[in-house]
C-alpha cells in the first residue's frame, strides 16, 4: 500500500490508495481456513440442569 500520510486532501489520498491496490500482486488463496486459530468455545455440559 502506498504510504498516503503526507496527502492531506482526502480525494486525492483515496485516489493514490486505489491505483495502489489495483497496481499490487493478488493474494494468495487461504493455507487454511479463515477461523483456524481462533479459540473453540466448549459446548455446555448436557442434561439436567444445576438449578
Amino acid at each position: 500500500m502506498a504510504n498516503t500520510k503526507s496527502i492531506t486532501d482526502k480525494d486525492e489520498r483515496k485516489k493514490v490508495k486505489r491505483a495502489a491496490r489495483k497496481k499490487a500482486a493478488p493474494k494468495g488463496p487461504r493455507t487454511g481456513a479463515r477461523g483456524e486459530n481462533k479459540q473453540k468455545v466448549k459446548k455446555a455440559s448436557r442434561g439436567q440442569s444445576k438449578r
